[in-house]
């Protein structure tokens, strides 16, 4: 089978982006209903679901449901009875965690000096403070909040942790110039070796500050909730980024900072575009033979 190089490739690929990007309408509230039957149960297979999803995405009338199934925070296989029941169980569980902070937290401010410093540095860090208020935006009580942003985390492998998944999606971004595009991956490390490790706040934030609009974020983020096209899709939207400035870097002489402050710039992006570029790479991913690592992490 036929496959485009690195250098010829890009044009082809973002043209073809560009056709993907138009999309049948997202789901509504009127077709996600009719996914259940009387009874609330799933009559619908969820791996069409998701399918559905990472094609079209979610009308902003359902997110907050669908994303309550997309993260774990309900079954798939409850009924709406269950459902009613998962809720008021969530809510009392994180209304308890919030009574024990409140009896725990004079203790703990009295053993650990810095205490309050080390919680407001947590509230501060790695974006998470950002990530959470449009969580907030999302769903209506403190407890979803709470609970959806955990599932989150877990349902994406803690991808934007930094000492769980950032490293890991780094390395994996490396592997994965190095295969597809042996010219750029050369270049950059020509530039220094940690050209590619300097992108970690796309991990840490989630890519939200790269979008035009919340609407976007919320779009990819759900992408990444189907697991579809694959796991660690993640990284194949911070690789699809790279193109983006790829040329620009080969072409000028960029310093280290140069190539770090051009893809910081990239902002104001399209999430269809961006989703449908990532997919072509996964579909030229899974044309070639890839090594065994990043065999294990994407497929």
């Amino acid at each position: 089978m036929t496959t485009l190089s690195p250098e010829n490739s890009l044009s082809a690929r973002w043209s073809a982006s560009f056709i993907l990007v138009k999309r049948k309408p997202p789901i509504d509230k009127t077709e996600w209903d009719a996914f259940f039957d009387e009874n609330g149960l799933l009559a619908k297979s969820r791996d069409s679901i998701c399918v559905n999803i990472l094609e079209r995405g979610l009308h902003p009338f359902v997110r907050t449901e669908a994303w309550k199934f997309l993260t774990g925070y309900y079954s798939w296989q409850s009924s709406q009875d269950e459902r009613l029941t998962v809720d008021s169980t969530r809510r009392k569980s994180y209304e308890a965690l919030c009574e024990m902070y409140e009896k725990i937290q004079p203790l703990l401010e009295n053993l650990h000096r810095n205490f309050m410093k080390t919680r407001n540095n947590i509230e501060k860090q790695q974006g998470f403070h950002e990530m959470v208020m449009l969580f907030q935006l999302m769903v209506e009580h403190d407890h979803e909040t709470f609970w959806l942003f955990q599932f989150f985390l877990q349902k994406t492998e803690h991808s934007c942790v930094i000492n769980i998944g950032v490293g890991k999606n780094l390395d994996m971004l490396n592997d994965l110039i190095d295969f597809l595009d042996p010219v750029f991956a050369e270049h950059l490390r020509g530039k220094g070796a940690g050209t590619v490790r300097s992108l970690f706040p796309w991990f840490c934030f989630c890519f939200q500050r790269a979008f035009k609009s919340f609407e976007d974020v919320w779009r990819l983020w759900e992408v990444l909730l189907t697991g579809k096209p694959c796991r660690n899709f993640q990284v194949l939207v911070a690789y699809s980024m790279l193109q983006m400035v790829r040329e620009q870097v080969l072409q000028e002489s960029m310093t280290r900072d140069d190539i770090i402050l051009a893809c910081n710039n990239l902002i104001d992006l399209d999430a269809d575009v961006l989703i449908s570029a990532a997919c072509l790479i996964y579909a030229e991913l899974i044309q070639r033979d890839a090594p065994q690592p990043l065999k294990d992490f994407f497929l």
